[in-house]
């Protein structure tokens, strides 16, 4: 079956987050699977640069405002994703000198709805023919930058063509909907009526996430627990009576991980390699971690850490105010992450008065990621909401036993370790109360546990014998795409 994957990143050439690991993984385990699928890519500077055989394979005549960018679709392959993929040639709206959303001081660009127009409208003229030696069954888009694509499909169709590819749309967060100002629509060119409730208005304003939503004909997020909490006002952001509406069209598929890429077996990135039946290498990458973050010789509690962007849904406050809870039991902590300002200056506050038990390294890295988690003895996910999360998964992989709130993909993902649970289906630490007083709570749960080195050796090798690989997802969405509407 023909896929085509619209994304606006892709791992290892372009990540913001999660969403470029999702893209990353998806294609080589549904090709695995007698899928045949390819990705659609805006040109940003790293994107083209990983783009080998590029040839031409039309100018781009969008509508709109859309018609007077300069912009040509490239077909190559990317090696480093192993993929073949089709990616948008447009200087001036991709190779800029900040992000692929925001300029360097994080103002989103005023043109993302033609940024990402753009990106909607190729994907959709691929679908309709636009390549003449290979047409998608399936047309994939994910989250709000790639979510006007079903949109222009719908349009397509009202038209009168025939033959178009069924839409899938992914929510991965839906706090980020791409929302605009109501007179943006008439710059996109599609059909005037779709800019009404029943379409991509939104309280006044043009939202992208709906136009996903509304016209996609399956839709899916990262987690059946996620799928659930969406269609109620807490976690809906606005758009839970839309989703209630499509509960027959939406389906919960839970991320995987990359075992090529996370694997304590086989990462070179690792001071020691190791797995749930030889663990002594984990031993090694500890105290690797600790020596390179100048953490204190010895320490009687464990190595918590967080990898996160640091923003008040990741639970960052929470975190802070339950780093004396942690040193207090002999513990210490690392974070490696960036994002709100005065969350990463009160990391830095907190680091600077504990250099002995708090190390911040402020950005992100991927190959000290790898180095943090292998060497951690449990990583901290204390979400408000979190539709899947990667972190954990990570966490688990490497024995690095995950904390987390009992929320979205986290509640999926994460068993608690309580007495009777050690012997069964124990795989880390889960709180369900959003507040400081609840992780603390479970920070001193970990402590006790953690003195009970055979018990949390049993519960640290069941964490790495689960099975989250990608081919239980990539399963899911083959089935899910052979069902579509032709």
């Amino acid at each position: 079956m023909r896929i085509l994957q619209v994304c606006a990143e892709i791992f290892p050439l372009l990540k913001t987050g999660g969403l470029a690991d999702v893209a990353g993984a998806l294609p080589p385990a549904l090709r695995a699977l007698g899928g045949e699928p390819r990705v659609l890519l805006p040109g940003f500077p790293a994107i083209v640069d990983g783009l080998e055989g590029a040839q031409e394979l039309a100018r781009l005549h969008a509508p709109g405002a859309m018609a007077a960018l300069d912009a040509r679709l490239l077909v190559g392959r990317l090696p480093a994703c192993d993929v073949d993929a089709y990616v948008i040639d447009a200087p001036d709206c991709y190779q800029r000198s900040g992000g692929p959303y925001a300029d360097a001081q994080h103002h989103a660009y005023a043109d993302n709805h033609l940024r990402f127009g753009l990106l909607g409208w190729t994907a959709a003229a691929l679908g309709r023919g636009l390549d003449p030696h290979w047409r998608p069954q399936c047309l994939h888009a994910h989250d709000w930058h790639a979510a006007l694509a079903p949109a222009y499909l719908r349009a397509a169709a009202a038209a009168g063509e025939r033959g178009l590819p069924g839409s899938v749309y992914t929510v991965h967060n839906l706090a980020y909907q791409g929302l605009f100002d109501a007179d943006r629509f008439a710059e996109l060119g599609l059909p005037a009526h779709f800019y009404a409730m029943h379409g991509l208005e939104f309280h006044g304003q043009l939202s992208f996430m709906k136009a996903g939503l509304y016209y996609a004909d399956r839709i899916t997020t990262v987690s059946p627990t996620y799928a659930r909490e969406i269609q109620g006002p807490e976690q809906g952001c606005g758009l839970d009576g839309l989703l209630r509406e499509r509960v027959h069209d939406l389906h919960g598929i839970l991320n995987g991980v990359d075992d090529a890429v996370w694997n304590p077996a086989t990462d070179a990135l690792l001071a020691a390699r190791f797995d749930a039946a030889r663990l002594a290498g984990k031993a090694r990458c500890r105290r690797a971690l600790r020596e390179e973050l100048g953490l204190a010789g010895e320490a009687d509690g464990p190595l918590f850490c967080v990898v996160s962007r640091l923003t008040e849904q990741k639970g960052l406050h929470l975190v802070l105010q339950s780093l004396p809870t942690i040193v207090a039991g002999g513990g210490q902590f690392a974070l490696l992450g960036s994002g709100d300002a005065a969350l990463e200056a009160a990391f830095r506050e907190a680091a600077t008065a504990r250099p002995e038990a708090v190390a911040v390294r402020l950005g992100y890295d991927e190959h000290f990621a790898h180095r943090l988690i292998a060497g951690s003895d449990v990583i901290l996910v204390p979400s408000r909401f979190e539709p899947c999360g990667l972190t954990q998964l990570y966490g688990l992989k490497y024995g690095t036993l995950p904390l987390v709130r009992r929320v979205g993909g986290l509640a999926d993902t994460v068993a608690d370790a309580r007495l009777e649970t050690l012997d069964t289906d124990a795989t880390g630490f889960v709180f369900d109360e959003f507040s400081a007083a609840a992780l603390q709570r479970t920070i001193e749960r970990v402590g006790a546990l953690f003195r009970r080195t055979a018990d949390w050796k049993t519960v640290q090798r069941r964490a790495m014998t689960q099975d989250f690989g990608w081919r239980r997802a990539a399963e899911a969405y083959l089935a899910l795409y052979r069902g579509l509407p032709r």
